[in-house]
């Protein structure tokens, strides 16, 4: 695929789901797209400023410690640990999904990927039904972005 924002959109959270379950080696990504990111295939650290070899991205695949556990709140907890993004990093900011080659780890223990190819975006819908699955859980968690800190 091409570096266009021209790609499919994944427009609930079974959908995501059944992507997840069919495939290996998916990242998502929160940014302003793959026409932005894929010219200079590289993240730069908030904290120090340093450019990184490969763009941020989360393992959407599931670990062996989940188990059995639905690969639907799996998909769900992905999504929810970092919704807070796009209203820290600005208008534009949106959830894609990518595969690639893990070139490295960042800062925060991130896969840096490299050789991406854009596989969808994700629509906003399948976040809020990513945060209705983890608020229907017995023991809701918050976003990893923490008031208070």
């Amino acid at each position: 695929m091409s570096a266009t924002d021209d790609l499919p959109v994944v427009r609930t959270l079974a959908e995501l789901t059944d992507l997840v379950e069919g495939s290996e080696g998916l990242y998502v990504r929160w940014s302003r797209g793959p026409a932005i990111d894929l010219p200079d295939v590289s993240s730069m650290d908030d904290l120090t400023g340093v450019r990184m070899p490969g763009l941020s991205a989360n393992p959407l695949g599931l670990e062996p410690w989940w188990e059995d556990r639905p690969v639907r709140l799996w998909v769900a907890r992905r999504l929810h640990d970092y919704a807070h993004l796009p209203h820290e990093k600005g208008p534009g900011v949106r959830p894609w999904v990518l595969t690639g080659k893990e070139a490295a780890r960042g800062p925060d223990n991130e896969p840096l990927v490299t050789d991406v190819r854009p596989k969808c975006w994700i629509d906003d819908q399948v976040i809020e039904e990513a945060q209705e699955e983890v608020a229907r859980q017995e023991h809701p968690w918050g976003p990893l972005r923490r008031s208070g800190r």
